[in-house]
């Protein structure tokens, strides 16, 4: 008999990296990404189907990504990269056995499997077109795809109601060409909240593109201190605050948002902590691959964790079948961890609960490289449990339809349960320059709007640039670029790509507010249409405020 259901949520972002780099930042994070995890988590997929063991469960892809992911140029690109991938193994497995590197050479041969297959299962077998194949999975019922806002903007800083409006219509749009189909849930970006205020918010525009649901994090339904799961990824650590006192409410339970028909489900803080702790969750494990050391000839990793206190230098040689072995020991552990605090919360409270799983999923397969494995046996094992439910996001809603409604508290899933990682003293001017923008590209669309339209006007070069000029400012919005800074990731990519669109949007702006296109111009225009190709479709009257939109909230 069923205690409760389990709602994984996979959450798929990659910022604009087309033409902006490609190694160590750029296009390789999207070929990384494609060849490590989206790919091989297709095949997982396929395989649980073929079991008959899946169930259902969640994955969103944001605009952005989908975009890139239907680009021909970054398709062809894919191509190169898995080829260059291939014979850098093959290059090891000759270097190796010219060393007598015995052990490093299997490692070398299992890498060139690897890549092997997925390089078939990306022609043959999805024929090399990812967003259809997970759109026939969702019309098979196997899994459910949540939209995205556009570029993956932290919606709770933005300043205009035209710009919340405009990330989260143009994802909803998105959706629909990629996917044959309205999206019914929706990926807020860093699971960021705001509530309502009189000058912007995203209920509203969430309830007038006829979203039903969206996750997040836990201390955003129950009060109290977040989890902490960025702390080893982040230098700059924000001030201690006072936690928000704790509620009567829970994230074993979902609820209504007040004043609203769209439902909200909470991430469940033990599961969390379990797969992302740095210090005890499953990936820190040392029979896994360690993916920070890297040969310095191909790039790939030959070396095991072997613990969080030994040197990079002093890494142990990777066994791939005991670290294998020991995700399949996770996965069983996992399983039997769901089933004990579903039972619990049963006993407790006599309601059947629901634990809501949500990860980046580049953790799986990308970052913990036998991450997809243990997702595989994870699934697996609870689709045969007799206790638990695993279902998608919409579908235990619609079995489990909630009836409370919530005020949910401002928050994110950042360090800090706030917006610490995307709003600090090394990233405040960047908001500052967004704002701006924000505010330049509702002016520049209102008042062309209010114009006298020419017959041609569709083809018209004051058209291209205005559509060319909102696309740098959602780029601009990207969360990924302060995200980096404070993460010191990539701080001065970060830092560079961020300005780069600054000032792309501010030269054309500049031209349409002159209402002068002089060739010069018409030049830079063609340059970054070719550069900055994201959203060809776009519809720039998005952006002329809440003319742009009716609310019905």
């Amino acid at each position: 008999m069923s205690i409760g259901s389990f709602v994984l949520v996979l959450h798929s972002h990659l910022p604009y990296c087309r033409k902006a780099g490609v190694w160590p930042f750029g296009e390789e994070w999207v070929f990384e990404a494609m060849a490590e995890t989206y790919i091989p988590l297709l095949d997982i997929i396929d395989y649980l189907a073929d079991k008959n063991v899946l169930g259902s469960f969640t994955v969103g892809f944001t605009p952005v990504l989908l975009d890139q992911l239907q680009d021909p140029y970054m398709l062809l690109r894919f191509d190169e990269y898995l080829d260059t991938k291939i014979a850098a193994a093959e290059a090891d497995i000759a270097r190796f056995g010219a060393e007598s590197e015995w052990s490093l050479q299997e490692l070398a041969k299992f890498y060139r499997d690897r890549y092997e297959g997925v390089k078939s299962s990306f022609h043959l077998r999805h024929n090399k077109d990812l967003v259809n194949a997970f759109k026939a999975l969702q019309d098979r019922g196997l899994v459910q795809i949540l939209a995205g806002a556009a570029t993956h903007a932290y919606l709770p800083l933005l300043s205009t109601e035209s710009s919340i409006y405009s990330q989260l219509k143009l994802g909803h749009d998105v959706y629909t060409q990629s996917f044959g189909r309205p999206p019914q849930g929706i990926w807020l970006p860093e699971c960021g909240y705001r509530p309502p205020s009189e000058s912007s918010s995203v209920d509203r525009a969430l309830g007038d593109l006829g979203y039903s649901c969206f996750v997040v994090d836990a201390h955003a339904i129950e009060g109290g201190a977040p989890i902490d799961v960025y702390s080893d990824r982040v230098l700059r650590k924000p001030e201690v605050r006072s936690a928000a006192a704790k509620r009567d409410y829970t994230a074993y339970l979902p609820y209504l948002v007040s004043g609203s028909d769209i439902a909200v489900l909470g991430r469940n803080q033990r599961t969390a902590l379990q797969v992302w702790s740095s210090e005890w969750g499953y990936p820190g494990d040392g029979n896994y691959r360690e993916f920070h050391r890297r040969d310095p000839v191909s790039g790939f990793s030959y070396w095991k964790v072997t613990s969080r206190l030994v040197d990079i230098s002093a890494k142990e040689v990777y066994t791939p079948d005991a670290a294998f072995g020991r995700a399949k020991e996770h996965a069983d552990h996992f399983v039997g961890l769901v089933e004990r605090l579903l039972l619990e919360f049963n006993e407790e409270t006599g309601k059947q609960g629901v634990i809501v799983a949500p990860f980046d999923v580049e953790l799986f397969g990308h970052w913990w490289l036998e991450g997809l494995d243990w997702l595989k046996w994870t699934l697996e094992g609870l689709s045969k449990s007799p206790h638990v439910e695993v279902l998608s996001a919409s579908s235990y809603l619609e079995k489990h339809p909630p009836h409370e409604e919530i005020d949910l508290l401002e928050s994110s899933w950042g360090l800090g349960g706030g917006h610490y990682i995307w709003d600090n003293n090394s990233t405040n001017w960047m908001w500052q320059e967004i704002h701006n923008a924000e505010k330049e590209i509702e002016d520049i669309t209102l008042k062309l709007s209010r114009r006298e339209r020419q017959a041609d006007d569709s083809a018209s070069l004051r058209d291209r640039l205005l559509r060319q000029a909102a696309r740098e400012a959602l780029l601009l919005q990207s969360s990924d670029w302060p995200f980096l800074v404070t993460t010191e990731q990539a701080r001065d990519y970060g830092e560079r790509r961020f300005l780069e669109h600054k000032h792309r949007f501010e030269r054309l702006a500049h031209a349409l507010a002159e209402d002068v296109i002089s060739p010069d111009i018409v030049s830079y225009l063609e340059q970054l249409e070719s550069i900055d190709a994201v959203f060809p479709q776009i519809d720039f009257a998005v952006f002329t405020g809440k003319q742009g939109f009716h609310s019905t909230c």
